[in-house]
């Protein structure tokens, strides 16, 4: 093993959180802002980029290009390690952002490597390295809802993603080939043909309400769905959201409240 060999435990449904045991001098690599709380006895790092070997042997300048990349992916150019200086096991724990679940995914079992969207990434065990991942087809890289760039997890220990709603993982046999909405794919193997697709017929496009493009995936290979893209979620609550100069409520979620709205009242 090059990355280091972490445990895990997950709790709750859909507000998730992840438990992982650091055996001494054992480390994990977090987003900023990820952790929900640790144990006494662990020391927390900044550093540029993920601290993988890969990216350390390069030097400052290295370092340096590789966390300039994550910029690209709206990722901070800092990620934190959390390391073990004791002399037993101890505890790090590390939530979702949003409502959704939690995937660990062991890269060993999936050739090394996985493409997910470009905030998906969680945590990993030390080694791991976390880069960018350009697409190889231009259609994919202007019309996909995730962008031209996505993020690429690659080394042999466990890492963790997370997505929002319910994730339900399928597998793809050759030639088999699944159309997805752009902000509901979470994560695919490296094997997976990806581009986006125009959606026939103008009346489909306009007022389907599934917008111009869709992702086609094809097999083999595996790919993460998630049902409730953050996207998705936040145009919701900022539809819903009072609309008046002093923020201040119009019953909505009431029949007064829509009543209010159709005829114009304050």
């Amino acid at each position: 093993m090059n990355n280091h060999e972490i445990d895990y435990k997950l709790y709750g449904d859909d507000m998730q959180f992840v438990e992982i045991e650091l055996d001494p001098k054992e480390t994990v690599v977090a987003e900023a802002g990820s952790l929900m709380m640790m144990e006494d006895g662990i020391s927390m790092e900044t550093i540029f980029g993920d601290g993988s070997s890969s990216s350390g042997s390069s030097g400052l300048m290295g370092k340096l290009m590789g966390a300039g990349k994550r910029m690209l992916t709206g990722e901070s150019l800092f990620m934190t390690t959390f390391t073990n200086t004791g002399s037993g096991k101890r505890h790090v724990y590390f939530a979702s952002p949003y409502p959704g679940k939690i995937i660990p995914m062991d890269l060993s079992k999936y050739r090394g490597k996985i493409i997910c969207q470009k905030d998906a990434f969680l945590a990993a065990a030390k080694g791991v390295s976390v880069g960018i991942e350009f697409q190889r087809k231009l259609g994919a890289g202007f019309f996909g809802g995730e962008g031209f760039i996505m993020q690429k997890l690659e080394g042999d220990g466990l890492a963790f993603v997370h997505a929002g709603g319910t994730i339900h993982r399928k597998s793809l046999q050759v030639g088999e080939v699944l159309r997805v909405d752009t902000g509901c794919l979470v994560a695919m193997t490296s094997d997976v043909d990806y581009n986006i697709e125009m959606v026939k017929g103008v009346k489909t496009a306009l007022f389907g309400g599934e917008g111009l493009f869709f992702a086609t995936l094809r097999g083999p290979g595996t790919v993460w769905i998630q049902s409730l893209p953050f996207s998705r979620l936040a145009s919701r609550v900022f539809a819903a959201a009072p609309q008046t100069p002093g923020g201040g409520s119009k019953g909505e979620g009431s029949i007064t409240g829509g009543l209010f709205d159709l005829l114009g009242g304050k």
